[in-house]
């Protein structure tokens, strides 16, 4: 058997191989092309008489270079860059070759109590690249949002006012047509009620009428060199906002599709209050894996919603772990906050948290926690949400659950 050490990059990995007396064996480094992965593959095989002895410890779950190692049958390990950190010499020195050296050491002492990864399926892995590129989607539309809303304050605050929301279709093709205070207020009540109908508005000549009145009362109004500028940056602005809501919209419809299509779709969706975009990003931060977690401590330790004890002498105190799945952490947090408008035992335990001194995301944060138990439970039995038995199951342990 032996351990090989990857410290991967962009462009070339560095490789360091050790034997079970920890002797290192080669070191060398590899580009990051088919080429150089089939070398990397030929190479350990040198050493090793299967893929399975050639066990591969590196600081990353993901990518082309873990999937390459995965399809050629190489064991992976993913180790958090902070235990190789922690590993350093006190000089500090670091180097692609002291840090692959301490990868293939960490991995030979400490591979039996070490994770080997164990993918989840495509279904899974498709959902989870969705919801994460999804959101990337949507903190581009609230950065173009906030930019169109400081935007508008600047020379057009009124139009803030016309629509209950200025991300709608309707409110954007608006400024496309009238970008400037002046350009709309030359419209006609019947001009404003023909669009408003071109757009299917339930109330056309109402909301016309209403918005009319609004133009034509006194508003600030800002120069013209002003004005002009700033309705060109308007239409610039919206031009980037419009595709990107567009794409958050399909991206709904094909996440929605592929999770509907997973047998375990029901466990997430019999959640109260989940919602179509919450229930997809609980399920790819569950997966479908049974056997990959010990128990529900290792869940919520994952999901960031326990806490760290902290303790140094007399000083002892607990305080939010850092190191978790950030998107689950949210989306966990998210569902708990919408739990409390529709479960009674939730919005209970978050108000006595409040009143013990526990802040908003500190409360929610520790009703997601006995939310990730619940959970657990569920997935774990295939079971859909039954509030009776937890109602039973906290009475019998209610101790444990305050």
């Amino acid at each position: 058997m032996i351990f090989v050490g990857i410290d991967w990059a962009d462009k070339e990995h560095e490789i360091s191989v050790v034997d079970q007396s920890g002797t290192e064996l080669t070191r060398f480094r590899v580009p990051h092309n088919h080429q150089g992965l089939q070398t990397l593959k030929n190479r350990l095989l040198r050493h090793a008489n299967a893929p399975e002895e050639a066990l591969c410890f590196l600081e990353t779950n993901q990518g082309l270079l873990v999937q390459f190692l995965l399809e050629a049958g190489f064991p992976v390990y993913p180790l958090n860059p902070k235990v190789v950190d922690y590993r350093r010499k006190p000089s500090g020195a670091k180097s692609d070759a002291i840090d692959a050296r301490l990868l293939a050491d960490i991995g030979r002492s400490d591979f039996k109590r070490l994770k080997r990864l164990n993918p989840d399926s495509e279904h899974i892995q498709e959902i989870k690249m969705l919801c994460r590129d999804q959101d990337t989607l949507i903190e581009d539309a609230t950065r173009l949002t906030n930019r169109l809303t400081a935007c508008l304050k600047e020379y057009y605050p009124v139009a803030l006012e016309l629509f209950s929301k200025i991300t709608l279709p309707v409110a954007l093709d608006f400024l496309k047509s009238y970008p400037t205070l002046e350009s709309a207020r030359s419209a006609s009540v019947p001009e404003l009620a023909a669009f408003l109908k071109a757009h299917r508005h339930p109330q056309p000549n109402l909301t016309a009428r209403r918005i009319y009145e609004k133009l034509h009362a006194p508003q600030l109004e800002a120069s013209r060199a002003t004005t002009r500028a700033k309705s060109r940056f308007l239409l610039v602005i919206i031009a980037q906002l419009e595709p990107i809501l567009k794409e958050i919209h399909a991206y709904d419809e094909e996440i929605t599709r592929l999770f509907k299509s997973h047998p375990d779709s029901f466990i997430f969706t019999s959640l109260p209050g989940v919602g179509p975009r919450l229930a997809p990003r609980l399920l790819a931060g569950w997966g479908e894996d049974r056997s990959r977690y010990e128990n529900a401590a290792v869940m919520q330790a994952l999901a960031g919603t326990s806490p760290v004890l902290y303790q140094s002498g007399k000083y002892r105190f607990a305080r939010q772990r850092r190191a978790c799945l950030k998107s689950l952490r949210r989306a966990l947090q998210l569902f708990a906050f919408q739990s409390i408008r529709l479960v009674p035992w939730a919005s209970e335990y978050y108000q006595r948290k409040r009143a013990a001194g526990k802040t908003h995301h500190e409360a929610l944060r520790a009703l997601a926690n006995i939310w990730v138990r619940i959970i657990f439970a569920m997935w774990l039995s295939h079971q859909h949400y039954d509030e009776a038995v937890f109602l039973a199951a906290k009475a019998k342990h209610a101790p444990l659950v305050a």
